[in-house]
């Protein structure tokens, strides 16, 4: 995967907090362990004190210190000549916040990033509270801004947006050139104001608009449920990222839902772009026994420190986690783990694919640079990144799970052949409509199968397809991917536990 540096952070604002592609998985928290940790995690620790534990009057001294650097000096020099000699005028803070972010980008590492003061308070504020836009975790792919995962119950995830979508445009100006920073200033803004999102879309030749209503993203992570198959009940657990309270929220989820008799367990993580390793630790420390690390941290010199549980036994109910390619970061941790080290079960999809570790350094004005410390591994020692956690029960979802939203331009009828008309018949056959064909062409089949639905929707039954039309279909096949009917991945998931 081609991914320029400096180019994946979290969105404030309009994506999510922490994590995946923009991960911020280890913050200052991965240099922080647990007590029962504290000699396993001494190395980590020891990294972490070399520049972000020290206090700002300290990390000032050790700036000062490097001047009489002669490479330091180079630097300084051509400061200099730009701010006597330029042309082109320049304010001091933009040359030394340029120098910094181009040493960055000589990393080319897309998850170092650095964040002036007005970013990192975003960024604070987004861990805190709930905050506004449209929902989606996005990053900077082949030098296009990516959706990752849009966030469970958001306006990114109503609209239709999936993992892998690309923004050309916003509002109809491109983003083409702009860094990330950039092009999620446009997209964010004020709960109740309309956004319209160019997309490129895997698989699809022509490009999407998708319009939006940004509102207000609640910070809420963990969802609970069972589900009764033939009079064994399992317990569901939902997981959207990993944040501050979420290990929290996930104890006590399954406090109730144990309290319930339950007889097995799903640990969902689909569309989870990551979040803190603290709430992941915690959440694994719950399943994994001490008998062999649920993860291992690498640092630059290859020194490898273990995580470990005291856990003595493990739970006496199967369990199986459910995952997909929007699942990064902390939420591979939590897979891999539960796999390697717990002998559970993985179904869906493989994984995003991120096996770094950053941590936040205060550079003593409110500005901050994310840099990547660490390398983290599976209990095996297997190092999962660009690579994903592969699921052990591979399952798919049903076609129309991937269908994409319908734009009718010109009414589509008989005879005609595009690949909206494929679009449409997919859906149609999702909604337990007979097309007859899926390839594109509008068939006898397919006419009488959009007269069918007309009429069954109160609509003019012409068996073509117009706007409403397209409207309708679209609204009910959102309706049912969302309700969790034919979702299969999660019923082959309850099939496991008790298989």
């Amino acid at each position: 995967m081609n991914v320029k540096p400096r180019y994946v952070a979290i969105i404030v604002g309009l994506a999510l907090l922490l994590g995946a592609a923009g991960s911020y998985v280890g913050m200052q928290y991965f240099g922080v362990s647990s007590n029962d940790n504290a000699g396993q995690s001494a190395n980590v620790e020891k990294e972490a004190e070399n520049f972000a534990d020290l206090s700002e009057d300290e990390q000032k001294s050790f700036i000062e210190g490097l001047s009489g650097d002669t490479d330091i000096e180079k630097v300084e020099q051509a400061y200099q000549m730009i701010q006597e000699n330029s042309l082109i005028e320049a304010e001091d803070n933009q040359l030394i916040e340029g120098a910094i972010e181009g040493m960055l980008d000589t990393l080319d590492d897309p998850y170092s990033t650095y964040m002036d003061k007005e970013t990192m308070e975003q960024f604070d504020q987004s861990i805190e509270s709930s905050f506004q836009g449209i929902g989606a975790e996005v990053s900077m792919v082949d030098e296009k801004v990516t959706i990752v995962a849009p966030i469970k119950g958001s306006p990114a995830e109503e609209a239709g947006l999936k993992p892998n979508d690309q923004i050309l445009e916003v509002d109809g100006e491109s983003v083409e050139g702009l860094d990330l920073y950039d092009a999620v200033s446009k997209i964010r803004g004020e709960k109740g104001s309309e956004v319209t999102l160019t997309i490129e879309r895997p698989g699809s030749s022509d490009s999407l608009e998708i319009d939006l209503v940004r509102d207000d993203i609640p910070l809420e992570t963990v969802y609970k449920d069972t589900k009764t198959v033939d009079g064994k009940k399992a317990g569901i657990i939902e997981i959207t990222s990993f944040s501050e309270k979420t290990s929290k929220e996930f104890e006590d989820a399954l406090s109730e839902l144990e309290e319930e008799n339950i007889e097995g367990l799903v640990i969902d993580v689909r569309g989870n772009p990551g979040g803190l390793f603290t709430d992941v630790q915690e959440i694994l420390e719950q399943f994994i026994t001490d008998e062999q690390p649920y993860v291992q941290v690498e640092d630059s010199a290859g020194e490898k420190s273990e995580y470990r549980s005291n856990l003595q036994d493990m739970k006496d109910y199967p369990i199986t986690v459910l995952q997909d390619e929007g699942s990064a970061s902390a939420s591979e941790i939590l897979s891999a783990a539960m796999n390697e080290a717990g002998g559970y079960d993985i179904v869906g999809t493989k994984s995003f694919g991120k096996g770094t570790v950053q941590q936040t350094m205060p550079m003593g004005d409110g500005s901050t640079i994310k840099l990547t410390l660490y390398k983290w591994l599976t209990p095996e020692g297997n190092w999962i990144h660009e690579k994903g956690v592969e699921p052990t029960v591979e399952v798919k979802q049903p076609e129309y799970f991937y269908t994409n939203p319908v734009e009718i331009e010109e009414e589509l009828s008989y005879d005609d052949n595009a690949e909206q008309i494929e679009n449409v018949q997919i859906m149609l056959e999702g909604l337990g409509y007979e097309p007859g064909r899926t390839d594109g062409y509008f068939s006898k089949e397919t006419e009488a199968a959009v007269s069918e639905f007309q009429a069954d929707q109160g609509l003019e039954t012409s068996g073509k397809v117009n706007e409403e039309t397209g409207g309708k279909i679209q609204e009910l096949i959102i309706e049912q991917v969302r309700s969790g009917e034919n979702d299969q991945q999660m019923d082959k998931a309850i099939d496991v536990l008790f298989e």
